[in-house]
């Protein structure tokens, strides 16, 4: 079976050389090239190719953006990027847009013939760089979750001065507050936590790890 592809780069020596490779690549047929993102779109849209080779610094739409438009307009069309590009927000956030694969420039002839078939294929591919970015990115602890969602920034920060055991007279110079202003906050902190003293304040605020720094 011979995958039909799209393939779309701004520069013209680096989209001839491509659509050269590809063209003597067994079983994959090059059916259109473009020159910006909005070319892209509307090659992707007419020929219906099985892939399509996105870079993603090109003029007029970039390559989130057709990315976009493409899992949107054509979503059997299989986005497969190859950029300069390996930074963590441009891999997440082509994947965010819907490719299903990511390749730097540079990588050997092998390397993408291989990726055009697997996302040809519906499986998601990344180069060796990217693929080690991706795996940290998910084999990171998540981010702790705010133990106080109900308290206002000013009023955690508050929180946080309590637990390390300053009085509200330290808390509003710390803070640059008038002190009634703290003693309200401190009021609809413990309303909020449906707690009646400071040292319950003080207990609650640590095990949820606040305090810490300030009071070593």
């Amino acid at each position: 079976m011979t995958i039909r592809v799209v393939l779309a780069d701004d520069h013209p020596v680096v989209r001839a050389g491509l659509a050269a490779l590809l063209t003597s690549l067994p079983g994959i047929e090059v059916v259109g090239v473009a020159s910006t993102g909005r070319e892209a779109v509307r090659e992707v849209i007419t020929s219906r190719p099985d892939v399509a080779v996105l870079d993603l610094q090109m003029p007029d739409l970039d390559g989130f953006a057709a990315t976009r438009e493409l899992a949107r307009s054509a979503p059997d069309t299989a986005v497969l990027v190859l950029t300069m590009f390996e930074d963590d927000d441009s891999v997440f956030a082509a994947m965010r847009a819907g490719a299903r694969g990511y390749l730097v420039k540079g990588a050997e002839q092998e390397e993408i013939a291989r990726a055009i078939r697997a996302v040809a294929a519906g499986e998601a591919i990344f180069g060796p760089g990217v693929a080690r970015r991706v795996l940290t990115f998910f084999s990171a602890p998540p981010p702790a979750a705010d133990p106080f969602p109900e308290l206002t920034t000013r009023e955690r920060q508050i929180l946080d001065l309590i637990a390390a055991g300053l009085s509200n007279p330290a808390i509003a110079d710390r803070l640059n507050l008038a002190s009634k202003t703290v003693a309200n906050n401190v009021s609809t902190i413990f309303t909020k936590l449906g707690i009646a003293d400071r040292s319950t304040a003080i207990i609650q605020a640590r095990n949820a790890g606040l305090g810490v720094e300030e009071s070593r």
